[in-house]
């Protein structure tokens, strides 16, 4: 492996000196700004590493031989990962959870970085644990295995016991990881400034992005930060019913050193191990989806390498997170913005979408979005094809890279990390299930933060939703509730109870002065198809000719049926129960609200009323549909 400790960074805070120690760009560019050699030395090593790889995939393509050589291309790609050292192995990483994007040889040896690299000796481990535990490792702990069962880029795995009894994983860091790890930020940031410089049609943020993924890797070699991430991660996502999270022992921790809970598990990537044990591997890719998404969409707080060697099966059937260096947070007005740009998707309204972008901060406040829509419009009907089910994050990135060159858009650093995280889960679920489409196991959770979350930003997508050109979609209400009775969590009670709320409520004002008029024109449709009934039935009695019933009516039985699916969805919902309802009517028919809708309801109906009459008295000559006839309101008093 590159010994990059040849060039210590002894001016630079040393991580030993506090627990603390950020990623500091400023202090590294300066240090080895004035550093020529090493610099230059670690770059000619890059590209004759990667050169010299790349050449042979090349002369493989042209002796014809690329076939025949794939499994020494795969090999001698991971080592020359390994030999360039942590940063591209974590690329490595990444690129081992893309079955769509790497061939199967090259996967196998790929997924060897998660945790079988070569290991560094035990006698530089155990000075470790005695320099950040306070005693070698003989007094602390009862048991620790002779040899690391793991190592992966930033440290390697011990199996141990305490002296209480406790089964442990002991995770030691790698020596020499600030030396090597800012050398090659610093080279990063110097190729993404000057590709930014050189070729206009790059916007994202390319420093921002390095930086962004400089920041967590810089918390990752931190063991003592990566315990504070696993016991907030437990918090937030430990009460899941199907995710486990392991505990930290504080007493065995420190900068270097690790110590949590053994955890016995199988690789997701394992489906035949994990099928041996009755374990069902898709239903837990589904389990990581959903969990993901309340990382991205609830709380903010996300893991963001969530590779198959930190995602384990347990014997039980949970699903076990392991690794919480590498974390990242999203801001309340960004998880919200990402939830309204999936509503928009889902509604095909490119306008709003691209007025998300900005929102998002992929275009500026000052954007021209006209030319933009037509373009997003092309892009996602092209990749959604006949249903939004069939999303996947490739081919929405595959469609969107060509428009971003044409376009001003640019990838803003936070998102980077939400892109890694998604597309790296969805690679293993795309591994155990080829045929895997992440939006369509996504959208229950999304029907059920539309439907249960009082925000505001949410009230209005959902508004955005159901209602377009004034008229409400049943359809879409009917969808919601059913992909929304599938979510994890859904809670029945919260659903009516919150719904009600928002209905009753002044910004639902909207919404009762629409069900007003459907319940108007349901009623009437009833009341006429009633009277059409009974009246078809005396003329077949008396012999006379029966007409067919008007194409109005049969129109506007469609209200009706929607409100009988809705129904009939809420009785299949898990917790409901027919006294609950009875409670709420109780509830709602004591509103002021209600009595008002309920005036509302009479006076459209005698509206109605009044010009069927008037058109029959007057202009049964012409006869006109419903929808012609319209007549100022008449106030009806009690």
């Amino acid at each position: 492996m590159t010994q990059i400790e040849l060039y210590p960074i002894e001016k630079m805070p040393s991580p030993t000196e506090t627990e603390d120690w950020r990623y500091d760009p400023e202090k590294i560019n300066n240090y080895y700004r004035s550093r020529f050699f090493p610099v230059f030395t670690r770059l000619i090593k890059i590209i004759t590493t990667l050169g010299w790889f790349f050449f042979t995939l090349w002369w493989d393509k042209i002796t014809g031989q690329l076939r025949n050589n794939q499994k020494q291309r795969a090999a001698q790609l991971r080592n020359v990962l390994t030999e360039l050292g942590p940063t591209y192995i974590k690329i490595g990483q990444a690129l081992s959870t893309r079955p769509d994007l790497v061939p199967p040889i090259y996967l196998e040896e790929l997924a060897l970085l998660q945790d079988q690299l070569p290991s560094f000796p035990n006698e530089v481990a155990y000075k470790f644990i005695e320099e950040e535990l306070g005693a070698p490792p003989e007094e602390i702990y009862a048991e620790l295995s002779p040899e690391p069962l793991a190592a992966a880029s930033l440290g390697q795995v011990y199996k141990g016991k305490l002296k209480t009894g406790e089964t442990v994983a002991v995770k030691v860091q790698r020596p020499d990881l600030i030396g090597r790890i800012t050398l090659d930020i610093y080279i990063m940031r110097l190729l993404a400034n000057w590709a930014k410089n050189t070729f206009k049609q790059i916007r994202s943020d390319l420093v921002g992005i390095t930086d962004e993924l400089a920041a967590r890797i810089f918390e990752e070699i931190n063991y003592a930060q990566e315990g504070r991430n696993a016991e907030r991660f437990a918090e937030l996502y430990g009460n899941l019913p199907e995710i486990y999270v392991p505990c930290i022992y504080w007493e065995y921790t420190g900068r270097r050193v690790l110590t949590m809970e053994w955890i016995t598990g199988t690789k997701l990537t394992n489906i035949q191990a994990i099928q041996a044990q009755g374990i069902d591997a898709t239903h837990l890719v589904e389990v990581g989806v959903e969990c993901s998404l309340r990382q991205l969409l609830e709380h903010g707080f996300f893991h963001a390498d969530p590779h198959p060697g930190n995602l384990l099966a347990m014997p039980d059937g949970r699903l076990a997170y392991l690794d919480f260096g590498m974390m990242s947070e999203i801001k309340p007005y960004q998880r919200y913005g990402l939830i309204e740009a999936v509503v928009h998707l889902v509604n095909r309204d490119f306008e709003a979408l691209a007025q998300d972008y900005v929102k998002l901060e992929f275009l500026t406040p000052d954007t021209d979005l006209t030319p933009i829509v037509p373009a997003l419009t092309e892009v996602f009907n092209n990749a959604l094809g006949a249903s939004v089910a069939e999303l996947n994050f490739k081919s929405i990135t595959d469609e969107m890279s060509e428009m971003m060159y044409e376009f001003p858009f640019r990838v803003p650093a936070y998102y980077a990390l939400i892109i890694r995280s998604m597309v790296t889960l969805e690679g293993i679920a795309i591994g155990i299930d080829p045929e895997f489409k992440v939006l369509s196991k996504a959208y229950p959770y999304v029907a059920k933060r539309l439907l249960t979350d009082p925000a505001p930003e949410l009230r209005t997508s959902l508004k955005d939703l159901l209602f377009k050109d004034g008229n409400f979609r049943w359809n879409r209400l009917e969808n919601l509730l059913r992909n929304a009775r599938n979510s994890q969590d859904y809670n029945f009670d919260q659903v009516i109870n919150q719904g009600v709320d928002f209905l009753f409520s002044e910004r639902g004002s909207f919404i009762r002065d629409r069900l007003a008029s459907e319940i108007v024109n349901a009623v009437d449709t009833w009341g006429q198809r009633t009277w059409f009934n009974w009246s078809s039935l005396v003329r077949q009695r008396v012999g006379l000719a029966v007409h067919d019933l008007p194409p109005e009516l049969e129109q506007n039985t469609a209200t009706l049926e929607h409100l009988r699916n809705i129904v009939g969805i809420l009785q299949d919902t898990p917790g409901y129960e027919p006294i609950k309802l009875i409670n709420l009517l109780n509830k709602i028919v004591a509103k002021s609200e209600t009595q008002q809708l309920g005036q509302k309801v009479v006076e459209g109906l005698a509206q109605k009323a009044l010009a069927r009459v008037i058109r029959r008295l007057f202009i049964e000559e012409y006869p006109l549909t419903q929808d012609q006839v319209s007549l100022p309101k008449v106030a009806l008093r009690s």
